[in-house]
C-alpha cells in the first residue's frame, strides 16, 4: 500500500492537496455512508476509509511523512514500512501494537547494518534525545564555567601563591595556634 496512491497523489503534493484528496475520499468511502449496503461493500468502504485514514494521517504530520518517503525509498516494495502504521487491517490479523512492537524491536524485520544505524539515527534525532542532550550541555557548560571562574577569582585573590602553598600555610597557622593554645594551659 502506497500512502500516496491511496489518495491518489504525487509524492511532491502539499498539505492542502493532502487535505483536500483526504476530505473527498473519506465522504466517498466513509462507514455511515454505506450502513445500508451489502456486507461486502460495506466492508471495502471501511477497508477503504481506513487506509485513506491512515495515509492522510502519515502525509499530514511532517515527521512520518519524512519517515514513511525515506522508508519507501530504501525498502523499495518489500513492504517493512507498513508495520509501523497499519492498524491491523494491512497485514493480515496482527494487532496494531504488535506490529508497532515488532517494527519498533526489532522483531520480524532483516536487521543489518543499515537498519541499526537507523535505528541509532532516529534515537539521536528524536526530541527527548535532543532535550537531553542540551540539558547535559547546559550543566557541563555550568561546571566549566564555574570551574574556571573559581581558578581565576583565585588568582585574582592571591597572586603569587598556589593554591598548595596556600593550604601548607593554614596548616602552619593552625599548628602554630595550637602550640600557643597548649603552652597557655
Amino acid at each position: 500500500m502506497d500512502h500516496y496512491k491511496v489518495l491518489g497523489l504525487h509524492r511532491t503534493a502539499s498539505k492542502a492537496e493532502i487535505k483536500a484528496a483526504f476530505q473527498k475520499l473519506a465522504f466517498q468511502f466513509h462507514p455511515d455512508k454505506h450502513s445500508h449496503s451489502p456486507k461486502v461493500v460495506r466492508d471495502n468502504a471501511t477497508l477503504r476509509f481506513k487506509q485513506v485514514s491512515e495515509a492522510y494521517e502519515v502525509l499530514m504530520d511532517d515527521r512520518k511523512r519524512a519517515d514513511y518517503n525515506f522508508r519507501s525509498r530504501s525498502t523499495a516494495g518489500t513492504g517493512s514500512y507498513y508495520s509501523q502504521y497499519s492498524y491491523g487491517y494491512a497485514r493480515g490479523g496482527s494487532s496494531s501494537y504488535e506490529q508497532r512492537s515488532r517494527h519498533k524491536y526489532g522483531g520480524g524485520g532483516g536487521g543489518g547494518i543499515a537498519s541499526k544505524f537507523e535505528l541509532v539515527v532516529r534515537i539521536l534525532s528524536a526530541r527527548s534525545s535532543l532535550l537531553n542532550l542540551g540539558f547535559a550541555a547546559a550543566i557541563l557548560g555550568g561546571i566549566v564555567v564555574i570551574d574556571k571562574s573559581g581558578e581565576s577569582l583565585w588568582e585574582r585573590q592571591n597572586s603569587g601563591k598556589s593554591f598548595e602553598e596556600a593550604m601548607k600555610s593554614i596548616e602552619k597557622a593552625k599548628t602554630y595556634r595550637d602550640d600557643s593554645v597548649k603552652e597557655r594551659t
